[in-house]
């Protein structure tokens, strides 16, 4: 093999030069799930970091990307603000609402209004934070409003707002 493809030193890098994660600038508003997702996966962060055999080679790198990462929800954990969606107004879209949208085209979309790190879209979990939150944010049932995406402007229609 050539030297040009072999690190020099003892195997690991410096840990020291990880930066940090990134803090959303906005409020971290969680669900009850969001908050137990987050705490979930600190314990599990803290369990992985026990584990490592410290006498294996990057094992020094792994823990450093596990304590930054513990760091993270711990920082984000600190910050939470939990809302309660049954708390919030039943007749209006609002964060924790799970939400039935019909566009003009009769296509129809499921999604539940979550914190930031709660968010999957592709389970019809979104941030509310995303455009389509922010347009329906205050909307009623019957109520429509305009969907700005990449793709292209589209007109919803609210069919349904839940909460619990």
């Amino acid at each position: 093999m050539s030297r040009a493809f072999v690190k020099e030193g003892d195997g690991d890098e410096n840990p020291g030069d990880l930066p940090e994660l990134p803090i959303s600038e906005h409020p971290n508003y969680v669900t009850p799930r969001g908050m137990a997702l987050l705490r979930s996966r600190l314990d599990d962060a803290a369990r992985r970091v026990a584990a490592l055999d410290m006498d294996a080679v990057g094992a020094k790198l792994d823990r450093a990307h596990i304590e930054r990462e513990m760091r993270w929800l711990q920082a984000r954990i600190l910050g939470a603000i939990t809302i309660a969606p049954e708390r919030q107004p039943a007749d209006r879209v609002a964060f924790g609402a799970r939400v039935e949208l019909v566009d003009d085209q009769g296509q129809e979309y499921r999604y539940r209004i979550v914190g930031e790190d709660e968010a999957d879209p592709e389970h019809g979990l979104i941030s509310w934070v995303s455009p389509l939150a922010r347009a329906l944010h205050g909307a009623r049932v019957d109520e429509a409003v305009t969907w700005k995406r990449p793709a292209g402007d589209l007109l919803v229609e609210v069919l349904a707002i839940e909460y619990g």
